[in-house]
């Protein structure tokens, strides 16, 4: 079976993850802030090859016997703590980039934290970083091919498992042809879902 599409639930989960990560970032609890730092800095100083092979070969020995996770899963949540790192990063950016005097007018509102982030701070910060994050998702989209390394099928490992068969032999230029379109046409469809996000959001990108 393909695992693409459970690849892009990967990358779907991970954005999630990366904003409370941001916003553990900037809290003022030493604890969470110092764990979130941590994190963020141990994940974008591993490469994803890395962290697959520890999911695939080092994760299942720590496990109590007779006890099992499906490989599938296992990468899936590699690729989601993987890109979230990275994610948060971007969103860290937006955070720092919103103007003192919103917070300000929160405050004056009465809003808590919780409030302020919520429906104050994060909407204005999220459009900002769209196009960044965007591009980190189709990087790690791209990226998820790695997981032919240990093992388990993707497109490529797909494709090339189809051409093993000698009535396809004949057919290995239209067939990787066949899978550079298939990336293409997802990360187009990414990027332009991003650019259409933009406008209705009214994003300013050059002001």
């Amino acid at each position: 079976k393909v695992r693409d599409p459970k690849a892009v639930f990967g990358l779907t989960a991970a954005y999630p993850l990366g904003v409370l990560l941001a916003l553990g970032r900037q809290s003022r609890m030493p604890v969470i802030k110092t764990f979130c730092i941590f994190y963020i800095e141990l994940i974008r100083g591993v490469p994803l090859i890395s962290l697959l092979f520890m999911s695939s070969v080092v994760f299942p020995l720590f496990l109590p016997e007779g006890v099992s996770i499906n490989a599938v899963l296992r990468a899936q949540v590699a690729i989601i703590l993987f890109t979230a790192a990275y994610i948060a990063e971007v969103v860290r950016g937006g955070l720092q980039g919103m103007n003192k005097g919103q917070y300000e007018a929160a405050e004056s509102l009465g809003l808590n934290y919780t409030q302020t982030m919520r429906l104050v701070i994060l909407p204005q910060a999220l459009k900002i970083v769209i196009p960044p994050s965007v591009s980190i998702l189709i990087s790690a989209f791209k990226d998820t091919s790695l997981v032919v390394i240990i093992g388990l099928y993707d497109l490529l490992k797909t494709t090339k498992s189809v051409l093993s068969d000698p009535k396809w032999m004949g057919f290995a230029a239209e067939a990787y042809i066949f899978l550079a379109v298939v990336y293409f046409l997802c990360c187009f469809f990414m990027s332009t879902y991003s650019r259409k996000l933009e406008r209705e959001l009214s994003t300013d990108l050059e002001h």
